[in-house]
């Protein structure tokens, strides 16, 4: 399974990220998404949607935090870093920092696409590749935007 993550698309979905997340098995966007547009726009790619609300989205855009399981792994998708995840999550996916990041703290594993739209400490735009396969770890892998 191959699933695009993206972050903090604050109401620009870059055109040229649009084909490649179609090659997708699904997306998952970490919040500030802004608008209900560009989550038209992501639903409309094809791949099922998976999104979380940031900070800077309307109540009721998306849950607050979702908690998902694939390829005997359990992720906890929320919009800003958290210290504690739910028991059993040995991931944690996070946005808003706008800054790429693979970390591990307490046997838990952060993970942060970065942003596609408004990149932050020199980092350039990016998204970033889940890939799964059952009894084996996860693959994450930053992306440039193109």
């Amino acid at each position: 399974m191959r699933i695009a993550v993206i972050a903090d698309t604050h109401n620009r979905l870059p055109a040229s990220l649009r084909p490649i997340l179609a090659e997708a098995d699904e997306i998952w966007h970490l919040g500030d998404i802004c608008n209900t547009d560009v989550l038209r726009e992501l639903k409309a790619i094809g791949p099922p949607v998976h999104a979380v609300r940031g900070n800077c989205d309307p109540r009721g855009l998306a849950p607050e935090s979702l908690l998902l399981e694939r390829a005997g792994h359990t992720f906890y998708l929320g919009h800003e870093p958290v210290s504690l995840v739910p028991a059993g999550s040995g991931f944690a996916l996070h946005g808003h920092t706008h800054v790429p990041r693979d970390e591990t703290i307490a046997n838990v594993r952060h993970l942060n696409p970065g942003t596609v739209s408004k990149p932050n400490h020199g980092a350039p735009p990016s998204f970033a590749w889940l890939e799964l396969h059952p009894g084996r770890p996860p693959v994450w892998e930053i992306v440039p935007v193109p």
